[in-house]
Formats: structure tokens, sequence, C-alpha cells
């Protein structure tokens, strides 16, 4: 399993590092132990942060409702949790740079 994402009781947990006001959303790669999310959305009233959930969303073929900011409101570096028939594998497979 990939360093960013960790499989718990409640769901699994994925650390990212995302940049806002990117050209493109998509996964740039490996930033410090997180997996790099460039963001199309600039970092204004929560933009980014409802960008990047709705992405994930897409990306794994998941409900919004079952994807859930941990921490990192207001920081780059963000928490996010996932839960619903998903595996570790799927998501990272899903979120290959």
């Amino acid at each position: 399993m990939p360093i960013w994402l960790k499989q718990t009781p409640a769901g699994i947990v994925l650390n990212l590092h995302c940049q806002p006001g990117a050209k493109l959303t998509k996964v740039v790669g490996l930033h410090d132990g997180c997996l790099k999310i460039s963001l199309q959305a600039p970092a204004l009233e929560n933009r980014a942060n409802e960008m990047l959930l709705s992405w994930l969303s897409k990306q794994l073929r998941v409900p919004q409702k079952q994807i859930q900011l941990l921490s990192g409101q207001n920081s780059r570096v963000k928490r996010v949790e996932i839960w619903g028939p998903i595996t570790p594998e799927q998501i990272a497979e899903a979120l290959s740079p």
C-alpha cells in the first residue's frame, strides 16, 4: 500500500498535499509522504476543498457523501476519509500519478 493511504477501522484515510490555483485538477505525484494533487479552484471561500471532494468522488466513483475532510480545512496538507465499497488497492490504482 502507498505511504499516503491508510486503512482504518472506520474507512480509508488519504494524506494529501493540495495545490490550489492550478490550470488543471490532477494528481501530480508524491510530496513529503503525501499524494500531491493540483486543484483548479482558488483557495478562497472553501472552493478548493469543495473541488477536491467532488473530484475525488468522480475519480473513485464513490458518492460524495462517503468522502469527508478530516483535517486541513485551511491548509495544503489534508486528511480525507473515504468509506464504502472501495478497497485501498482500487484507490491507489485510481489515483496513481
